[in-house]
This record gives C-alpha cells, sequence and structure tokens, in this order.
C-alpha cells in the first residue's frame, strides 16, 4: 500500500511540475473585445497609461498606426498586462480584453 502512495505522489507530482513549465512557457497577450464601445475603449487607453508607458502609441511610433481606439486600447491594454505580470486579472478592464495566444504583433509594432 505504501508503495502505491508514493507511486502516486511522484507521478502527481511530476504531473503538477510539468503543467507550471508549460504554463510559464506559453506566451499570452491582451487584448480589447472586438465587441467593446468607444467610450470603454478611451477608459482603457487612459487607466493603462496612467500606470505604464504608452509612448509607443504616439504620432510617428511604432505602434501609432492604424490610429483607432481599438488598435491604441489593445496596445496599451497589452502595456499593462505584461507589467503587471501576465496574470488573467490583469487583463479583466471590466470584461472588455482578452487573453490572446497568438501573437498580435503587426508590420513594425511589436507586442511585448
Amino acid at each position: 500500500m505504501a508503495k502505491a502512495t508514493v507511486i502516486l505522489f511522484l507521478l502527481l507530482s511530476h504531473i503538477s511540475v510539468g503543467t507550471s513549465v508549460l504554463a510559464n512557457e506559453q506566451k499570452t497577450w491582451c487584448v480589447a473585445k472586438p465587441s467593446s464601445d468607444e467610450k470603454t475603449l478611451q477608459e482603457n487607453i487612459n487607466y493603462a497609461c496612467s500606470q505604464v508607458d504608452c509612448r509607443i502609441l504616439q504620432k510617428g511610433c511604432t505602434c501609432s498606426s492604424p490610429d483607432n481606439l481599438m488598435n491604441h486600447a489593445s496596445i496599451a491594454m497589452n502595456l499593462y498586462y505584461q507589467a503587471k505580470g501576465r496574470n488573467h486579472w490583469n487583463c479583466h478592464f471590466g470584461n472588455s480584453a482578452l487573453v490572446v495566444c497568438t501573437d498580435p504583433s503587426y508590420g513594425s509594432c511589436i507586442y511585448e
């Protein structure tokens, strides 16, 4: 009986460690939900940029184009999400955001 308990413990420990390592290796990003309204997107930009450096959104910078709220909100929200440790609760924004596994980078605008 004791041998079975040790084997079960080792098996569960391995599964737990393996899952933890895999989860840490998975890169994720935070983007605005397409259904978000303009007021919410602007509030998200204002909040995120009050907490992190959003200079990459300034005119002429790598992520300033396309110049629309959906794009700028996604970038600002992702900057916040990445800076706060990529925790799912740092990508909530009043249920107006999504955590994605596909890199949303485009052209010279690289999502960190």
